[in-house]
């Protein structure tokens, strides 16, 4: 089984390098595309000089496009049997892919999510989120979500989002930015696709180490998951 990974990268030059080692330490086949979306920091250098050889594609965005669209300009090169998003951070770990794995070996899925709430106390989910209002927000989100998707997730903006590539080739990308998370579990949703998952680990990072998520972001996924879902 190839596992396609997909690493949109903005302004993260203390951990593009690490994240893309960890990975390439996974006993697994696999292949990954590098979007830089516009860095400004030093990564899109560190990418070049240090990384482009040792991943399958990188790409190189002339300006901040968004999350999204790093991983619409990826499509295209994904040409394995799944494919997954990989935050340039290091809020969670590569070695998750590897239970991944497992149960697809078992359980023949086209989406499968990596939840950081899935059999996890409160007091540790508060620990990894680095606070209470990142948790009742993640939440509330999800629950929105599943009213509208009919679905039944408990971590529906996860990054770990790992998809058939019959599927991800299927879903027509058009959000730029974080609403790639709404869009992607609506539209699946809207095929009548169930979305599984599985427990995985998670240590949130503070703002003033790179966090990029905003409140505003919030309601940009609320308009999105309205959006798709009846218009």
């Amino acid at each position: 089984m190839k596992l396609s990974i997909i690493i949109p990268c903005f302004n993260e030059k203390k951990t593009i390098a690490p994240i893309v080692k960890k990975l390439l330490r996974l006993k697994m086949n696999l292949e990954i595309v590098i979007v830089d979306d516009g860095s400004t920091d030093g990564s899109r250098e560190i990418i070049k000089k240090f990384l482009e050889r040792k991943v399958k594609k990188a790409i190189f965005h002339k300006k901040n496009m968004g999350k999204g669209r790093s991983i619409i300009s990826a499509k295209k090169y994904c040409s394995g049997d799944y494919v997954v998003i990989q935050d340039a951070d290091l809020e969670y770990d590569p070695r998750d892919f590897l239970q991944f794995i497992k149960y697809l070996k078992i359980h023949q899925v086209d989406a499968l999510y990596g939840s950081r709430f899935l059999n996890k106390s409160f007091s540790t989910m508060q620990a990894h989120f680095l606070g209470f209002h990142r948790i009742v927000g993640n939440k509330i989100l999800t629950l929105f979500s599943n009213i509208l998707n009919g679905q039944n997730l408990t971590d529906a903006h996860t990054c770990y989002k790992m998809f058939s590539i019959k599927l991800f080739k299927k879903i027509n990308l058009e959000e730029n930015g974080f609403s790639f998370c709404p869009e992607v579990n609506t539209k699946i949703s809207n095929l009548k696709i169930k979305i599984h998952e599985i427990p995985i680990s998670y240590k949130g990072r503070s703002f003033e180490k790179g966090k990029k998520i905003k409140l505003t972001d919030f309601f940009y996924a609320v308009k999105t998951i309205i959006k798709y879902r009846f218009f």
